[in-house]
């Protein structure tokens, strides 16, 4: 019988300070402390960002242990999120990895991010499936959106990514023409379920093959606005609701036409979401119609494993460990990280 695997993940990447306990694939604690400062500034502020991790990763590590009600010497190894992501951010959970693991005597194991998300799905978790064999994973963050080809664990082929924004940050950045507060892409999805999709129509990019484009489609909504606005002053609070809904329509068509041609291409069903935007229940629900009109296989991980978490961190590291991948006290965090 193998060796029971114990991991401690630290994941800081932008503004939530998460860490999680894992042992054998099953996640036993996973605390995330997220930062309400930004809110006031309408978006992330990196340097109050790093700050807000300094002052939080001590007492979420501990309260991680505590949850799992295990210690520090019961750790096997260290996992941490080494890029991509803010780089103030990143640097307090790679130094406070380091420091833990050279203390203790434990390996360390670096992580790519946006491979997380996408190994969130092998999370030994009764509320989620593990996809059968290869499977396309739709990852859609605030940073990100990349149509990603999954052969097994850690085993990525990347088929296309945006050319310049990403469909979290045309949400975000729709939300503020709106007016609406930071984060504003739940508070769109939460009007848009009120609201007619088909209210009003947006330009969209045309893009060949499988990589995405959506500066097109926010210039189209700040113009749109702008001049609805001028002709009839107050336009968007009287028709929040049904403007929020076409503007998710319009980011999750652009989503769904992607992935239908990656499966067209490829012949694979098995299809997976992951990063922050798989929260939204427009991309949910257009998913969900696909799987009966076109007999995909969906999968859909849980709310906490949508956002950016340590959960995420833990199980990219089990497979690590299994596979003696370690890194070293020298290894830099970086901003920007290619998927491999």
């Amino acid at each position: 019988m193998s060796k029971s695997i114990t991991l401690l993940a630290i994941e800081s990447s932008c503004d939530e300070t998460s860490a999680a306990v894992m042992i054998d694939r099953k996640v036993r604690s996973n605390v995330v402390a997220d930062q309400s400062v930004h809110k006031k500034f309408g978006g992330v502020v990196p340097e109050l960002a790093s700050r807000a991790h300094q002052a939080n990763i001590v007492p979420v590590v501990d309260a991680a242990l505590r949850e799992a009600n295990i210690g520090i010497n019961d750790v096997d190894a260290i996992a941490y999120t080494q890029g991509p992501g803010l780089m103030g951010s990143l640097l307090v959970g790679s130094s406070f990895s380091k420091s833990l693991a050279l203390a203790g005597g434990r390996p360390l194991i670096p992580v790519h991010h946006m491979q997380a998300h996408i190994m969130a799905h092998f999370i030994d978790d009764p509320e989620m499936t593990t996809p059968n064999g290869p499977f396309l994973c739709l990852t859609v963050s605030g940073g990100h959106t990349q149509i990603v080809k999954v052969n097994g664990p850690l085993e990525f082929e990347l088929l296309g990514e945006t050319i310049d924004d990403a469909a979290g940050e045309a949400f975000d950045k729709a939300a503020k023409i709106l007016e609406l507060p930071y984060p504003g892409g739940p508070l769109i999805d939460r009007y848009a379920q009120d609201g007619d999709p088909n209210f009003l129509t947006f330009s969209k990019p045309k893009i060949d093959g499988l990589d995405f484009s959506f500066s097109g489609l926010k210039t189209s909504i700040l113009y749109t606005l702008r001049d609805a606005e001028k002709e009839t002053p107050g336009y968007r609070k009287e028709h929040m609701k049904d403007i929020c809904a076409s503007i998710q329509k319009s980011i999750v068509d652009i989503l769904m036409e992607k992935i239908t041609l990656a499966v067209e291409q490829t012949g694979i069903t098995n299809v997976a979401i992951a990063g922050g935007v798989s929260a939204n229940s427009g991309l949910r629900n257009a998913l969900s119609d696909a799987s009966s009109r076109l007999g995909w296989e969906i999968h859909i991980p849980t709310f906490q494993y949508c956002t950016d978490n340590a959960g995420m961190i833990a199980i990219v590291g089990h497979y690590a460990y299994e596979r003696g991948e370690f890194g070293s006290l020298d290894q830099r965090s970086k901003t920007r990280m290619k998927l491999q």
